[in-house]
Parts: C-alpha cells; structure tokens; sequence
C-alpha cells in the first residue's frame, strides 16, 4: 500500500506544521492551560480562516469536501504543539454526526458556523456506569408539549463547558442496556435545566460533568430518526478514536525529536549521552514504534469511513492498541532518557506524556479494544 501524501496533503500538513511552530508552541498552551475555558476562541476562528475546521464537510455547506486522511494529517501536527482547540468534540464528533445524521436545516444552520470557527461544539455519550459501552444510557428524553423533555447525567464531555451546543445521546426508548431506542438531540449550551460542571484532566485539557434537569427540547431538536442511534454513535466513537491516533502520532514524533535532541545535548562523564550504544538502540527501538505507530494510524484513518463496519473496527482497533502499547514504550523512554527530570512540570516532555495517556484512554482502551476485535462487547 502506498503511504505517500498527495501534493494536497503534503501542503495541508505543512501549513498546519508552520502554524504549530509560528503562532501555537507549546508555550501558547501553557498560558491557555490557565484561563477558564482552555482554549481561545480568536484562534479556533484562525483556524477555521485556514479551512481546517471544514476539511472535511461537504462542499455543499461551505466545506472542503476532503477525507478523514486528511483531518488526520492536521491532527498530527496540532499535536505537536499541543493545540488546544476542540477539533476532535467539535469536528470529529459532532460535527460529523449533524453531517452525517442531521436534516437540511440543521445542516444549514450548524455547519457553516462550526466550518468559520463561530461555533464549537460536544458530543455528550458517556455515563458514570456506562464504561465503554454506548449502549449503556440510562439518560432519558421523553415526548413532552410537541417535543423532548430531557432527564439525566453525562460524564467527561469533551469540551462540555465552553460549547454553544452539545449533541447528547439519550434513551427514548427500551432499557439501560438495548442496543435499539437511542436517539441524539441537540442541546444548546445556555439551555435552563442544564448545569455544566467543569472538570480539569490529568493533561491539562477541560471536560464537563453534565446534569439534565427536565430541559425542554423543541420538536426540532432530534438529529436523525428518533430510536435508531447508536450505529451511528459507534461510528462517530470510532472517528475519534481514529482522531486520537492521529493527534497522539504528532506527539509521539515531538517526543522522540526532543528525545534524540536531549542525547545530543546532555554530557555525562565528559562526553554527549548519545554517543552511548545503548542509548543509541534505545532511540532506535523508539523510533521503530513510531513508525509502527504511523502506519497503523494512516490505515485506521483510510477506513474510518468505510462502508463495511467490521473493516472499520479492526483497523481502528488495531491503531489504538498500538498507540497504546508502542506509545506506551516511545514516553517511557523519552522520560528515563531525559533522566526522570521529564515527570516534572517545567519540562515539556511531561505535558506531551500526560496528553498522550489521555488519548490512550479516549474511545476505548487498549483492553477494550482486544475485547471488541475478539467479538466480546462494544466499545466506546
């Protein structure tokens, strides 16, 4: 299979690189890591001046009409820099579901806006007791005066407390644990009843608890035939788990580029460190796992969209458990080569491996994802 980048490609990746390294070092995000939201709306904007945020939408409403490869190659770089801009809730999730799902108007309406950076958006799906399983929703919507009245809770929503408005998966029919009676709507983020709550990670990044307190939905709000979600969210879930591959493979090549500088650099015993053979096959089995890592992310990337469910799983699968287990090797060696000093705050090598164990995580964890390959449960 031929991994070359088109001529396209290869000037997609370098705008966004000259960007990561003009305008959005890791230095911005040690700032944005302090405000409320996380992140700055004036460069979500630039961003979607740029055509980044409507890489993938149809041209129809106002996109570029281009593939997941593609927004897979601006996550990359955007990792680099650790950018902390919602692209994957925003883009990769919701925005794809109300592309994917929702109805003229709506497309009209939320599409354009998120394509210009005028809007962010979140995909709220996960439950306290849900784990990985997407059909595990105990949060209900219920017909009420021509439209929804919505009741319950949703846990670590991505960007949950800064969107305008949040696609939240909920149950109008059947019990906690059918496959079938899930439905999306959408929620504005100023609606009465809702109580945001946010929550800080490990990686510096923002989430949001969520709390549904009888929030009244117009007749409107669906997004696509009211029941028959959840094939549709699994798809969503698997786009961003191919998106968290995407974005983990910039830092995994920003933490051995750093790595391998440091060997250059450190002298120990009156010599450079990396003059040491073993250090030296230390870089090169790190090396190994990056480009492991790089092949199985373009071909989870190629499939994301693929007709048949089944292909799409086990690529997407089979780049999220190497992300996990060769990332796994890249960070711990970036640390123990930088002598352990990498753990801390001050240096940047520890922002990139707390980012990269969030995007272990995310969308299922390696053990879920052998689970799923193995035909044991869903994941999410």
């Amino acid at each position: 299979m031929n991994f070359d980048l088109s001529k396209e490609q290869r000037m997609i990746r370098d705008a966004v690189a000259a960007f990561v390294r003009d305008e959005s070092p890791v230095e911005r995000f040690r700032r944005q890591r302090e405000t409320d939201r996380g992140w700055d709306p004036d460069t979500w904007r630039q961003m979607g001046d740029y055509g980044w945020l409507a890489i993938a939408l149809p041209e129809e409403h106002g996109g570029i009409g281009g593939t997941f490869v593609d927004v897979a190659l601006v996550l990359e770089q955007l990792g680099r820099g650790l950018v902390p801009e919602p692209f994957i809730p925003s883009v990769v999730l919701a925005g794809s579901l109300i592309e994917r799902r929702g109805n003229d108007a709506q497309k009209r309406c939320f599409l354009p806006a998120l394509g210009e950076g005028k809007i962010s958006l979140a995909l709220a799906y996960a439950e306290r007791q849900s784990r990985y399983d997407l059909a595990d929703c105990l949060t209900r919507a219920e017909p009420a005066d021509g439209g929804f009245r919505l009741q319950g809770e949703k846990v670590w929503v991505l960007n949950g407390h800064a969107a305008d408005w949040i696609v939240v998966a909920a149950r109008t029919a059947g019990d906690q644990l059918d496959a079938e009676g899930i439905s999306l709507f959408l929620v504005p983020g100023d609606a009465p009843g809702l109580a945001r709550t946010p929550v800080r990670g490990i990686d510096g990044q923002r989430s949001a608890l969520l709390r549904f307190d009888n929030v009244e939905l117009g007749p409107d709000a669906p997004l696509g035939e009211v029941g028959n979600a959840l094939p549709d969210l699994e798809w969503a879930i698997d786009r961003g788990a191919a998106a968290a591959c995407a974005e983990g493979q910039g830092l995994l090549r920003e933490l051995f580029d750093r790595t391998v500088e440091y060997l250059k650099q450190r002298e120990q015993f009156g010599v450079k460190i990396g003059a040491f053979q073993a250090l030296q096959h230390r870089a090169a089995d790190m090396f190994a796992e990056v480009e492991l890592c790089y092949g199985t992310m373009i071909l989870a990337a190629l499939q994301a969209d693929a007709p048949d469910p089944a292909l799409r799983r086990a690529e997407i699968s089979a780049a999220k458990l190497q992300l996990t287990d060769g990332g796994w090797f890249v960070q711990s060696q970036a640390i123990q080569l930088h002598g352990g000093v990498g753990v801390t705050d001050e240096q940047d090598i520890g922002l990139f491996f707390k980012r990269l164990r969030v995007l272990q995580g995310l969308f299922g964890d390696a053990d879920s994802h052998v689970a799923r390959h193995a035909g044991l449960g869903r994941v999410g």
